[in-house]
C-alpha cells in the first residue's frame, strides 16, 4: 500500500513539478526583479520570446518520446529565416515565402530521419553533423551576411502589439503556437500515431515485433520535428525582420532542455506537449529576469548550464 501510494505521489509530482518550478522562478524574480518584471508589456514579451523555443520544442517533444534526439534544430531555425528572406526578396507571396521556410525546414528533417534510419548511424551523431552542415548552408545561401526582405504582414507575426491591437492580448504567433500544442497534444494522446510514438520511445524492438513500422515512424517524427522548428525560424525571422544564417545558435539546447524540464525522457517514451510549454517558459522566465535585474549574459549562460545539468540529473533519478 505504501509502495502504490509512493508511486502516485511520484506521477503527480513529476506532472505538477513544472508547473511549480514556473511559478516558484517566476515568483522569485517578481519579488528580487524590477517592478517592471510583472508589468503587462514583460509578460507580453516573455510570450513572444517563448514562441521560438516553444514551437521547436514541440517537435522536439516528438523526437524525444520516440527516444531520439536533434541537435540540428537552431541550424534549422537560421536556415529558415534565410530562406523566408530570400524568397521575399524574389517578390514572392509572403504566404508562399513562409511555407517555403517551413518546407527548408522540412527536408533537413527527412534527411536526418533517412541517415538515421537506412544507414543506422546513432541520432546524436547524425545531428551534431547536420548541425553544422545545415548552418553552412544558411551562411551560403546568405553569402555569409544578414539578408534584408522587404517589410510585409510577416513582420508582424510575433512583433510587439500596437495600441489598437491590445484585444489580441497576445501576437498571432503565440495564439499559433497554442494551437498546435493543443493539435500535437491531442495527436500524441488519442492517435495511433501517438501510442506509436511512445511505443518505439519505451522499447524499439518491442515495437518493431508488434508491427509498428518503426523505420517510418521514425522518418515521420524527423520530418515533422524539423517542420516545426522551420515555423519557429519563421517567427524568429518576425523578430529580427531580416534572414540571419548566425541567429538561434544553442537555441536546440534550450528546446532540448524545455522538453526535459518539462517531464520528458532522454531514454524515450515518456513527455508531454503542456510540460514542454511549461519547460520553454521557464527557460524565457529565467533569461527576462537576469536582464531585468542587469546580469550580465555570461551569468544568463552559466545559469542556462546549470539548469540543463540539472534537468538532466532530476530526469536520471526519476528512472533510478
Amino acid at each position: 500500500m505504501a509502495e502504490v501510494s509512493r508511486s502516485r505521489w511520484l506521477v503527480w509530482l513529476n506532472r505538477v513539478g513544472p508547473l511549480l518550478g514556473l511559478m516558484f522562478v517566476y515568483g522569485l524574480f517578481a519579488i528580487l526583479g524590477p517592478e517592471s518584471f510583472t508589468s503587462a508589456r514583460n509578460l507580453e514579451t516573455i510570450a513572444r520570446q517563448t514562441a521560438v523555443v516553444g514551437t521547436a520544442a514541440l517537435g522536439m517533444t516528438m523526437v524525444i518520446i520516440a527516444g531520439g534526439i536533434d541537435l540540428s534544430v537552431g541550424s534549422i531555425i537560421a536556415l529558415s529565416t534565410v530562406v523566408v528572406a530570400l524568397l521575399l526578396g524574389l517578390g514572392l507571396n509572403p504566404l508562399l515565402a513562409a511555407l517555403g521556410g517551413i518546407l527548408a525546414g522540412a527536408c533537413c528533417g527527412l534527411m536526418n530521419g533517412l541517415i538515421i534510419t537506412r544507414l543506422r548511424v546513432v541520432p546524436f551523431i547524425v545531428t551534431l553533423g547536420t548541425l553544422l552542415g545545415v548552418r553552412g548552408i544558411a551562411k551560403g545561401l546568405a553569402h555569409e551576411q544578414k539578408v534584408d526582405a522587404p517589410i510585409t504582414w510577416l513582420n508582424n507575426v510575433v512583433s510587439a502589439l500596437g495600441p489598437d491591437q491590445r484585444w489580441m492580448i497576445v501576437p498571432p504567433g503565440v495564439w499559433t503556437m497554442l494551437a498546435l500544442a493543443i493539435a500535437v497534444g491531442i495527436l500524441l494522446r488519442y492517435t495511433r500515431f501517438g501510442r506509436h510514438v511512445f511505443a518505439i520511445g519505451s522499447s524499439e524492438q518491442t515495437a518493431r515485433l508488434s508491427g509498428i513500422d518503426v523505420l517510418r515512424m521514425k522518418l515521420t517524427v524527423y520530418a515533422g520535428s524539423a517542420a516545426f522548428a522551420g515555423l519557429a525560424g519563421l517567427m524568429q525571422f518576425s523578430r529580427l525582420t531580416v534572414g540571419d544564417p548566425t541567429a538561434a545558435m544553442g537555441l536546440e539546447l534550450d528546446t532540448i532542455a524545455a522538453v526535459v524540464i518539462g517531464g520528458g525522457s532522454l531514454s524515450g517514451g515518456e513527455g508531454s506537449v503542456f510540460g514542454s510549454l511549461i519547460g520553454a517558459l521557464i527557460m524565457t522566465v529565467i533569461r527576462s529576469g537576469c536582464a531585468q535585474m542587469g546580469l550580465p549574459n555570461w551569468v544568463q549562460e552559466i545559469v542556462t548550464g546549470a539548469i540543463i545539468v540539472v534537468a538532466v540529473a532530476l530526469d536520471r533519478l526519476r528512472h533510478r
